[in-house]
């Protein structure tokens, strides 16, 4: 009798918690986010002074959010996605994010390395095949506003 009503108890609190998830994903329009269309990245307010910037950048008419910000092969993408999803989502629901956003070092990473692939012709000049040997030498130290122009 006692395993009975441990079992309604458990099966009623992942219920809860599974309808709670569903409804949150479907308020905070999470399938959007499995999108290339750059809307989706400001469904949060805090995004909207990222997605108007882009608007002004001279990639803006080349690549959307994730052809810079994502892996290009399905699965890394999507596991990126979910990670991203859940971070941003947690902060923005718990109000503990900053006032200025900044970028993870792992997304850090992702975005370097997507600059480089779309402009290895352009910079195999400067940053060698083998090895990384550049320092600390970032595209985006050079070229801060390319992703991002400038904003108001």
């Amino acid at each position: 009798m006692r395993f009975g009503r441990l079992a309604v108890i458990g099966a009623v609190a992942l219920g809860a918690l599974g309808g709670l998830g569903a409804f949150t994903f479907h308020y905070a329009e999470g399938l959007s986010y499995f999108s290339n269309d750059p809307n989706a990245c400001a469904n949060c307010h805090v995004m909207r002074d990222y997605l108007d910037s882009w608007q002004k950048s001279s990639h803006h008419g080349r690549a959307v959010c994730n052809d810079c910000h994502t892996p290009h092969e399905p699965l890394p993408k999507l596991w990126t996605k979910a990670q991203n999803g859940w971070n941003h989502s947690s902060k923005f629901t718990l109000q503990n994010y900053p006032d200025n956003l900044r970028i993870t070092p792992d997304n850090a990473r992702r975005l370097e390395h997507n600059c480089v692939g779309c402009h290895a012709e352009m910079v195999s000049g400067i940053f060698p095949a083998h090895g990384d040997g550049r320092g600390d030498l970032r595209c985006v130290h050079c070229h801060p506003g390319v992703g991002h122009g400038p904003r108001n």
